[in-house]
């Protein structure tokens, strides 16, 4: 089989509900992926910064091939002996009381968003069927039928309703529309992405975080920090949310919490909130499996023994210091932090940034365009800064093409 064959044979049997970019993958190793032809690439979408550790890192491969030939699942219906272990060692390793380990990042958004709602009638007191949680324009939070129902994105929502109630959305980014929505006392919760990723890497001004929680705490509102995407060190920090300083009451984590080798994700709070859910209220079949237990313990491992939060601050400016030195008029914009960047691509001459990806898939670098005129450049954060200055020559080279 060629490529086009793999291609049509996912269009012919599958639902056609993504548009990938056209390369059929095969192989993964570190910052590299390859094709079915034997091609290689940069990977620099790291599936949506899933494998932040890098492509099959052996470290965690290891972790789950020992784990899969002892004990896979038994459900939450029995204790096993690697449950406790994860618990332990995550929130430990993030400093709070508890956590409530599901699957996908989508689920974990719904676990926080019932934690919240509990929360809000059992400790706050808000009126029964009355809790309100703020979200904000732009966001993603995943495409469950609640979690679309927040959602400003006309194909999330699209012939999907009747949608969940609940949610008042302010825009991003704006302290006087979150201090007006907290006036409402029956707010429960301010639900964020520190910074917006599929939004186009939306980096809010300096200092909002911190205004944001404040805010929050003077209203006893709670700050839940959706870091899906901009955790476990893709930003520069462990949490994105560290940049300010802050504590969010909830965090959200997802991705590459398991490097991508597992479906893994996990709310943490402390007690006050978390002990609201009780036996019967929420849970997962699969949720805190010991495969995905002993993954995730590696893949954490791994962040703090590579020392990947520190390259990840150090190699990003690096990053975009160099494309805002590209001479073109097609870059726009060039923002981000750490290695979670993306440019913004002026069209010219009928050309989006689904052309552009399209080159630099032809130049060897992999990359995918996010609302038509952005590209998101985020790498696994084992990339050295060779391969950073080799990367950036590919982006250079296939920018100015486009300019001839």
């Amino acid at each position: 089989m060629n490529a086009q064959d793999y291609m049509k044979r996912e269009d012919q049997f599958g639902a056609h509900n993504y548009h990938p970019l056209p390369v059929v993958l095969e192989k993964g190793e570190g910052v590299f992926v390859w094709d079915v032809e034997g091609k290689r690439y940069f990977d620099f979408l790291s599936a949506y910064s899933a494998v932040n550790q890098g492509h099959c890192h052996p470290k965690i491969v290891k972790a789950l091939t020992e784990q899969a030939q002892k004990l896979t699942l038994t459900s939450r219906a029995f204790y096993n002996n690697v449950l406790g272990e994860f618990e332990e060692y995550i929130t430990k390793y993030f400093g709070y009381d508890k956590v409530l380990p599901m699957n996908t990042g989508a689920e974990a958004d719904e676990t926080a968003l019932k934690l919240c709602r509990k929360w809000a009638y059992l400790k706050k007191g808000v009126p029964a069927n009355e809790a309100k949680i703020i979200v904000c324009e732009g966001n993603f939070h995943g495409r469950t039928i609640t979690i679309v129902s927040m959602s400003t994105d006309p194909d999330a929502r699209k012939d999907f309703g009747p949608f969940t109630p609940g949610f008042v959305t302010i825009p991003y980014n704006d302290i006087p529309a979150l201090e007006k929505a907290l006036q409402d006392p029956n707010v429960a919760g301010f639900l964020v992405e520190p910074i917006q990723g599929e939004a186009g890497v939306f980096v809010p001004d300096e200092g909002y975080l911190k205004k944001a929680y404040d805010l929050c705490k003077s209203k006893n509102v709670l700050f839940i920090a959706d870091e899906v995407q901009t955790g476990v060190a893709r930003t520069g920090k462990m949490l994105a949310s560290d940049w300010e300083g802050i504590r969010p009451d909830m965090i959200i984590l997802g991705k590459a919490i398991s490097g991508g080798v597992f479906p893994v994700s996990a709310v943490l709070a402390d007690d006050e909130i978390m002990l609201c859910i009780k036996p019967g209220e929420h849970g997962s079949t699969y949720g805190g499996n010991p495969l995905a237990c002993k993954v995730a313990i590696a893949a954490l491992e791994v962040i703090k023994d590579e020392k990947l939060v520190d390259h990840a601050e150090k190699l990003g400016k690096i990053f975009r210091e160099e494309l805002k030195a590209i001479d073109s008029e097609r870059i726009e914009i060039v923002r981000g932090k750490g290695l979670l960047n993306a440019v913004v691509i002026k069209p010219m001459h009928g050309k989006t940034a689904w052309d552009v990806c399209l080159a630099l898939r032809d130049n060897g670098l992999l990359a995918k365009p996010t609302h038509d005129h952005i590209i998101r450049f985020a790498p696994p954060l084992v990339i050295t800064e060779a391969q950073v200055h080799e990367a950036v020559a590919i982006i250079k080279k296939t920018i100015l093409e486009f300019d001839k």
